[in-house]
């Protein structure tokens, strides 16, 4: 499994209604609206790098209010 934190801005006033509707996907583990920079911090998790990728595109990048994401694959070092 591939696991990332997706950092997401979004329009003024919608990151809850964001983080809420995210949060119910297939492969969600946690969509926190926080504050500073980003305006959702979701992290999510697939079988592989392809699958995430493609989540990210139809999932989330689809959501309304979205502005921007930024997705930050997590490595084990």
């Amino acid at each position: 499994m591939v696991q990332a934190y997706i950092l997401i801005q979004t329009e003024v006033g919608k990151a809850a209604a964001v983080a809420s509707e995210i949060s119910g996907n297939t492969g969600i583990i946690s969509a926190e609206d926080v504050t500073g920079p980003y305006d959702v911090i979701v992290r999510a998790e697939a079988e592989n790098v392809d699958k995430l990728g493609k989540m990210v595109v139809a999932n989330i990048q689809n959501v309304a209010g979205i502005t921007r994401t930024l997705t930050c694959p997590v490595v084990h070092l």
